[in-house]
């Protein structure tokens, strides 16, 4: 498994995989960039560097990611949510067929090895709250913000 370090406008994101696609993609609130980018990382550095220029709204690299046939599941369906769009934990239960795994369903949101790629920021609360990001939730609302197609001044 390779990894590298680059930065970003929210910290240091750590990218790690191989010949079968990334497996993870975390953010740090610090760390060293590393120097050099493995082959098998650079075409997901060069797609996370154009998101966060503003200039992509998907990725096409391959993924990887390791964890339970739920989770997986739970984690194709976040793969769904529109750019620029979210939806509720509620939303997503009722997407996974049955709206009580809605706490299972953030436990798997939660667990999301692929940040922004899987995007798992794009689930807030029923009630239209920033709720639940292991990043911090200042995080998940510059990266609403920045996904927002619209011209506003702030979403929360």
């Amino acid at each position: 498994m390779e990894t590298c370090f680059i930065n970003s406008p929210l910290g240091i994101t750590k990218i790690e995989g191989d010949e079968n696609g990334i497996a993870v993609i975390s953010v740090l609130s610090e760390g060293t960039v590393s120097n050099e980018i493995p082959l098998e990382l650079q075409e997901a550095v060069h797609q996370l560097r154009d998101y966060f220029e503003g200039k992509r709204t998907d990725f096409t690299f391959k993924l990887n990611p390791k964890g339970t046939d739920f989770q997986q599941k739970v984690w194709q369906e976040l793969s769904n949510i529109p750019f620029g769009k979210t939806i509720s934990y509620l939303d997503l239960a009722k997407k996974l067929g049955d709206p009580k795994v809605i706490r299972a369903a953030a436990s798997a949101n939660g667990k999301n090895p692929l940040w922004i790629v899987v995007p798992c920021h794009r689930v807030i609360g029923t009630d239209g709250s920033l709720t639940g990001y292991a990043g911090g939730l200042w995080r998940k609302k510059w990266l609403l913000e920045h996904e927002n197609p619209t011209n506003q001044q702030s979403l929360f």
